[in-house]
């Protein structure tokens, strides 16, 4: 029976930086949202995803940034409450989209 506990904690060692993926990527989709909410878009005017890096982009997405690795990317997508998108307008002086 030792030769599957090893096993099973070989396993669990190898999947622990899948599992963490999520925890360092929400710190960088934090970093990416405070960016934007500084530029001047409301935190109600978009939204931020994790998604797998290999997944299709949406047309109305942007990648913003990528984690873990590059293994997952962050799509940033403005909501109905936000300026219109795509049109790079200036508000108070401060860019609106993401640099």
């Amino acid at each position: 029976m030792r030769p599957s506990r090893w096993l099973c904690a070989g396993l669990l060692l190898a999947a622990a930086p899948v599992f963490a993926a999520p925890e360092s990527c929400e710190n960088v989709k934090n970093d990416i949202s405070q960016r934007i909410m500084n530029n001047g878009v409301p935190e109600s005017g978009f939204v931020l995803n994790i998604v797998p890096a290999d997944q299709t982009d949406k047309p109305d997405a942007q990648v913003v940034g990528h984690c873990a690795n590059d293994t997952w990317k962050i799509l940033y997508t403005r909501t109905s409450s936000g300026n219109s998108a795509g049109s790079g307008a200036m508000q108070d002086g401060a860019r609106t989209e993401p640099q």
